[in-house]
This record gives structure tokens, sequence and C-alpha cells, in this order.
């Protein structure tokens, strides 16, 4: 899967993508990440790549015409890919919109700064945009990174455990449970004895409910879109 990343920052992204599971990923050519600086295309002997808005106000928003040289020299005109605004005004960011993301060969991202992008970046240029939440943050970069991530998780080879992604908190509608490792004791703190059982079936079931049960203590809200058995059914009822 290609990624492209357009910043002002590529310094910022580079570090990130060079460690752990997303280095493995770009050893293996599970996916391939290339950082464009947009300042690269700006035309002015400073390389300015923001002004100050029309009408006033505070802050700067960037500007228009680095940013579609930058992408139509490298995705084409028009781009032939999802060219992604990450930006706190987008549709929220979630394991469901990562796996979406993940059926497609090649995406773009547009790194916001400052006080934002012009507006017709939005209306002419970008496809989707992209919040990780509802907060700000000085720039698109982390946000961005944030998604690849997201997304390459669901990209086949990428997992040492190709069953991994599917029991990640959300996949299931659900927050994952407790895990343990070694030693089975630890300051008196004890693994609980169904993990040491050997009976995968009881494991499993109580991996389940003890999803469902950190699930309702801290996001209750989830277990209204979530299907249940029966058995689960009055599991729920006797935590109320």
């Amino acid at each position: 899967m290609k990624f492209d990343v357009f910043t002002i920052f590529p310094q910022i992204i580079s570090p990130y993508l060079n460690e752990s599971i997303l280095k493995r990923a770009q050893e293996n050519g599970i996916i391939d990440v290339s950082v464009h600086d947009i300042r690269d295309w700006a035309k002015d002997k400073h390389h300015t790549t923001d002004d100050v808005p029309y009408g006033g106000g505070g802050g700067m928003i960037m500007k228009a015409d680095p940013i579609f040289a930058a992408s139509e020299e490298v995705l084409g005109a028009p781009p032939t890919c999802p060219v992604i605004l990450v930006s706190p005004q987008g549709r929220l960011f979630n394991q469901s919109v990562a796996e979406e993301l993940s059926k497609h060969d090649h995406i773009a991202f547009i790194c916001g700064r400052y006080e934002g992008v012009d507006e017709r970046i939005r209306q002419h240029l970008i496809t989707d945009e992209i919040s990780i939440g509802d907060f700000v943050l000085t720039g698109g970069e982390l946000p961005a990174l944030a998604i690849i991530d997201a997304v390459t998780r669901f990209l086949p080879g990428t997992l040492g455990d190709p069953g991994a992604v599917g029991n990640d908190s959300h996949a299931n509608g659900l927050l994952e449970g407790p895990h343990y490792t070694r030693p089975a004791e630890f300051r008196g703190w004890e693994v609980p004895d169904v993990l040491k059982s050997g009976d995968h079936k009881k494991i499993a079931k109580w991996r389940r409910q003890q999803s469902i049960l950190r699930t309702y203590q801290r996001r209750p809200e989830m277990l209204e879109s979530t299907d249940f058995s029966d058995e689960e059914r009055e599991f729920i009822n006797s935590l109320e």
C-alpha cells in the first residue's frame, strides 16, 4: 500500500515510521511511505506556505498554490487516489474507518498547520476529511501517522499473528480485556487461574466476559450496538 504525506515539517514523520511494526512493514514491502515537503513547491525565495487570512482575524492560513502544485506533481491532476485532509472538522476516525481505508492501494494526506488551510483546498482537492478526536493539535502530522499506523495493522503480513487485529479493542464492538505474562506471581498479585488452566474453551469464555466487563465499566454505550448471545446477555444483566 502506498502512502503520500504532504507536510511542511517532514522531519516529524520519519522517526516514527522508522521504528517497530511500521519499519518492518516498509522493509517487507507491505507499505511504501513517501513524505513531501510542501515548501519545495513554494515559488517565492522564502518558500512561503502560509499567509494572513482575508477579512482579518488571528492566525495564519496555509496557501492553496504550493499544496495544489505539490499534489498535482506527485499524484497527478486530478489525483487518482483518496486525498485526506487531517482536521478536527473531519469525520471521526475509528477502527471501522481504518479497515475501510485499508482497502485502498494508495492514500495521500494533507497535513494542515496554523489556523487551517485555504478553503479552496477543501473544495477542489481533498476527497475526505478525517479527525482523530474532538480536540485540536498543532498540526496534522500526528493524526496522519496515527491513521497510517491503524490502517497498516489491517494489511496482511503486518502483524505476527494474522488474527491479532480482530481481537483489538473496537474490532468487534468491545474493548479488549486484560492480558498477563510471566511471572505468574508478581508482588503477591496472581495471574487468574483460568489463564493457566490450558482449557482453551474456558479461556475464550473468560476473555469474552472480561472484554464485556471492561466495556461495561469504561464505555457502556458501546454495548448498545453489539450483538450478544443469551448467555452473554445474562452476564451483562448480572453486572447491573
